[in-house]
């Protein structure tokens, strides 16, 4: 009985310290979400191990850092210098999400912030790096898929390397001066009309050599038949119509030798 006491005083401790600490004991994280614990008398930040959704007991002089690790969107409107120093308006949206298992080395770089202190900065720096590396025409038009790759090759490495993972980058919309873009847009459309012209002129040629070679073909055909056809050979594919004629059941009177050089002649038939 005389234990009771200090078990009463311990147990007064204990309610002491839970109406300190408030909720901060009890952590639950929802799916989607990593903690990485801060140990304020035991080592510090813990980095090796990640907290997993679920129920968490902590000590009250603790503290877990919860971290979002869904997929997450930014939309980014620059301004840029092309090769040649003209500006031009970029607007980029970029996808990514923090490495589940690093977000402690995350967290101990840059901290929850790391949107505003990672990723943006980046994506502006890589957009404007490639953007110097082209004239406005290609960046606008001719080489856009080119500069779209280059911009996430290279985000994707330097983030990478920071422990986040850029899941895809969009060149949304680009928008040059009224002028630029009238004069590039009449460039492209004059290229076009060209090359429409171009490949008529190819069709036609084609056309025209196709027709060549035919009548070549042809007239080659009918030197060999013509070298082919002698008197003789004449004669004896007359006779083989004539025999051909003697044997139709029409009645035809024939007359041998009295044609033209020798050849059978047909008077008549009945």
């Amino acid at each position: 009985m005389k234990k009771q006491p200090y078990f009463l005083i311990v147990l007064g401790i204990l309610a002491v310290i839970l109406v300190l600490s408030g909720s901060s004991m009890f952590v639950t994280l929802q799916p989607g979400e990593r903690g990485v614990i801060f140990r304020k008398f035991s080592g510090g930040l813990d980095k090796e191990h990640v907290a997993q959704p679920g129920f968490h007991i902590i000590a009250p002089w603790n503290k877990m850092n919860v971290y979002i690790v869904r997929e997450q969107k930014s939309e980014e409107t620059m301004d840029v210098l092309d090769k040649s120093g003209l500006s031009l308006n970029i607007d980029v949206s970029v996808r990514f999400n923090p490495e589940y298992n690093k977000i402690g080395y995350l967290h101990e770089i840059f901290g929850k912030d790391y949107i505003n202190q990672l990723v943006i900065p980046e994506v502006r720096s890589s957009v404007r790096q490639v953007a110097g590396r082209y004239n406005a025409e290609e960046i606008y038009s001719t080489k856009r898929k080119e500069v779209e790759d280059a911009i996430i090759q290279e985000t994707s490495i330097i983030l990478k390397k920071n422990n986040i993972q850029m899941k895809a980058l969009l060149i949304r919309s680009i928008n040059l001066p009224a002028k630029i873009k009238t004069a590039i847009e009449s460039k492209l459309q004059q290229e076009q009309e060209a090359l429409a012209y171009q490949f008529r002129l190819d069709k036609e040629k084609s056309e025209a050599e196709r027709k060549r070679i035919a009548a070549d073909g042809e007239a080659v055909a009918n030197k060999i038949i013509n070298s082919s056809l002698t008197e003789a050979l004449l004669k004896m594919r007359g006779i083989e119509a004539t025999i051909k004629l003697s044997e139709s059941p029409n009645s035809k009177v024939v007359v041998i030798g009295s044609g033209k050089d020798g050849m059978p002649l047909i008077l008549g038939n009945n």
